[in-house]
């Protein structure tokens, strides 16, 4: 969940998420990702702007992980589609429903355990075939973890594997989310950053200004790699937990829309 400022305090639309709202103009893409690399990326659907090798891939479109794993699939459904600003999920989805999920957290400062629980309590409330359950230690099915870095990224998760699990880590960066941050906000951003994980993706990525403001922003190609979910919004999805783009602000909140509710229901 990689999210770009245009201003910290000033601009209540700012990178929130993992492929947010990027600084498109002055990041570049990192020297050692291949164009063999940024081909299998484009081919999955995800922008080549600003790709970032890390330990565990490739971070995309500010806070998406793509394990090698990701990059090898290609998708065969023929519900991808070309996607607006509906909500959408990943080709490879968790499965061995019902199933109750883990999350760890390896802090114990206050805002960030009561944000963890919040973003919990809103997916159990939807009563889904997939629960989350908090617990302590470092084996969980996907394991919070924060990190300091003075950078323009927020967190980052990554997608379910072909095996079926949720991706099993969250990071993030406490250079953004320091104990002043109010927990609605930070819920808000571990509720996307848990979506990722198990599977959605952004509402708008073929929109990014509707979240993020500027100019146009696609962060896919070809709509390779997005599965339109029925019964969801085909116009912009105002206030989507998926959005690419939000705040720090002390006002922030996304709990889910009702369309989020169905995308949720849909696929859970």
């Amino acid at each position: 969940m990689r999210k770009l400022f245009y201003g910290i305090a000033a601009v209540s639309f700012a990178a929130l998420f993992i492929v947010a709202c990027t600084k498109a103009s002055t990041e570049q893409t990192d020297a050692q990702v291949s164009q063999d690399v940024l081909n299998q990326i484009a081919a999955q659907g995800f922008s080549t702007e600003g790709v970032i090798k890390t330990d565990g891939g490739y971070l995309v479109e500010g806070d998406i992980l793509l394990t090698p794993e990701n990059l090898k699939h290609t998708a065969t459904s023929n519900e991808l589609i070309y996607a607006n600003e509906e909500h959408y999920r990943t080709t490879y989805l968790v499965t061995g429903l019902p199933r109750t999920i883990t999350v760890s957290l390896n802090t114990t400062q206050a805002n960030f355990v009561s944000a963890t629980d919040e973003a919990i309590r809103r997916y159990n409330a939807l009563n889904l075939r997939v629960r989350f359950q908090r617990v302590t230690g470092t084996s969980a099915n996907i394991n919070i973890v924060t990190f300091y870095q003075v950078s323009n990224t927020l967190g980052s998760a990554g997608f379910p594997t072909s095996s079926g699990n949720p991706y099993n880590q969250i990071q993030m960066n406490t250079y953004w989310y320091t104990p002043s941050i109010a927990v609605n906000a930070l819920a808000t951003t571990i509720a996307h950053e848990m979506g990722h994980c198990i599977g959605f993706r952004h509402t708008d990525y073929m929109n990014r200004s509707y979240s993020c403001g500027g100019s146009a922003v696609n962060e896919g190609s070809a709509g390779v790699g997005a599965v339109y979910i029925p019964g969801t919004p085909t116009g912009p999805s105002a206030g989507s937990w998926m959005l690419a783009c939000g705040s720090t602000s002390s006002s922030f909140n996304r709990p889910f829309t009702s369309a989020d509710q169905t995308a949720l229901n849909y696929v859970y």
